[in-house]
């Protein structure tokens, strides 16, 4: 097993992955978009290379299915897995697309439920919801995605012309619509994860998966960010029921919020003195 690097937005280098296949290569498989920084692969190119190669290629949508338009013809893809819960459907239900005439051995052995891919008893409840949540979110896709990204670059311009030293993470353009994802210098993320809640914002420093754990983020850390940097961490979700005045009573919180931190912080004290010293 082979794993990509990424550069300083999360890209995967399509270069890199061509030097990366071997003759005992039988699968590609990299994440649509990623859910901490947003940021959205080349999934037609690296399909492309797939093919070219005759690889199977398999993508990690589960952050962009619903969000971004995807055809698995035109993008070389042979599987892709989605969850429901990303797109207002019931949790614990997903899929796994598999591209006809592909073969792949049963996952569960057993009963022919699933088409003796996965014994046992199908959740029928949550299949149901994820297929009407499947169907909202296709018919109300081009709407969102355009409201979700100027709400996205108008907290993401707010935030950055009133907070210096911070930084988005990710690629500014190619990204999902509803991301946004920050580092604050100086600061502790945790602490504004507490003071952003109190405001009534949810946040968070990292994936969900990880929201237990005190490590900083193992994705900023791959995007080449330094440890205190990705402790400072703030991710943020947005949906096609938020509104402009509601980015701008986040920015103005994360403003003041910061501001606060940082007057408490020995580092930005001592950063903001050498700073000084340097001007004169």
């Amino acid at each position: 097993m082979t794993y990509l690097d990424v550069d300083e937005n999360g890209l995967v280098n399509l270069e890199e992955l061509k030097k990366a296949i071997r003759p005992t290569t039988i699968l590609i498989s990299i994440m649509f978009a990623n859910n901490e920084i947003g940021t959205v692969e080349p999934v037609k190119e690296i399909g492309k290379i797939a093919k070219e190669h005759g690889i199977l290629f398999h993508t990690d949508a589960v952050q962009a299915f619903g969000h971004l338009p995807i055809n698995a013809d035109e993008y070389g893809i042979d599987m892709l897995s989605a969850s429901g819960h990303k797109i207002n459907g019931p949790k614990g239900i997903g899929f796994l697309y598999i591209r006809t005439g592909l073969k792949t051995r049963s996952f569960v052995h057993g009963g022919a439920q699933e088409r003796k891919r996965r014994a046992g008893t199908e959740n029928v409840p949550g299949i149901v919801g994820f297929g009407k949540a499947v169907e909202i979110a296709m018919a109300t896709m081009d709407e969102r995605m355009k409201k979700e990204t100027q709400l996205r670059d108008r907290l993401m311009e707010k935030v950055m012309a009133t907070v210096p030293y911070t930084r988005i993470n990710g690629d500014r353009a190619k990204r999902l619509p509803n991301n946004i994802n920050f580092a604050f210098q100086f600061i502790e993320g945790e602490s504004l994860l507490i003071m952003l809640d109190m405001e009534g914002i949810c946040g968070s420093s990292g994936s969900a998966c990880t929201s237990g754990s005190l490590d900083p983020s193992h994705v900023l850390l791959s995007i080449g960010l330094p440890h205190e940097i990705a402790h400072g961490s703030l991710r943020l979700t947005l949906n096609e029921e938020n509104t402009a005045e509601e980015m701008d009573y986040v920015a103005e919180k994360i403003e003041k919020i910061v501001e606060r931190l940082r007057s408490m912080s020995p580092l930005y004290e001592d950063f903001m003195k050498k700073q000084n010293l340097a001007r004169k």
